[in-house]
């Protein structure tokens, strides 16, 4: 059975999706832009953005009832490939010694206009 995973403690989606999808074991989360849920807004700094994107992914994982360490997999987008240092840093910061499978990639533009969105897939152990 598949079940939709929402939580007011990551923003509403802005378009036709959900926010995560669970099923079995498996959790699959849509990606998360670096709104803020309380304010609907957006931080300027791409430090930041990574560090909201990251709450959004886990608040939406912690929902499902998994914690960041079961994560395997990460997709985060950025707008600048020059960023990737900073990105990464907030990133380290964040998964610790925990770090899931990753692929990183510059977009010519994402929702919002947004510097970074981050999307997981997470499995129960």
């Amino acid at each position: 059975m598949v079940e939709t995973i929402n939580t007011n403690n990551a923003p509403a989606a802005v378009g036709p999706y959900v926010q995560a999808k669970k099923f079995g074991n498996m959790l699959y989360t849509s990606g998360q832009l670096p709104l803020n849920p309380a304010t609907g807004k957006m931080p300027e700094d791409v430090a930041e953005q990574t560090k909201q994107s990251l709450a959004n992914v886990e608040a939406i994982v912690n929902e499902a009832g998994l914690t960041k360490a079961d994560i395997v997999k990460a997709t985060v987008f950025v707008k600048d490939l020059n960023d990737f240092g900073t990105v990464n840093e907030v990133y380290a910061a964040f998964f610790g010694e925990n770090c899931p499978a990753r692929s990183c990639v510059e977009v010519a533009r994402l929702p919002l206009d947004a510097k970074v969105e981050i999307e997981v897939i997470a499995v129960a152990q």
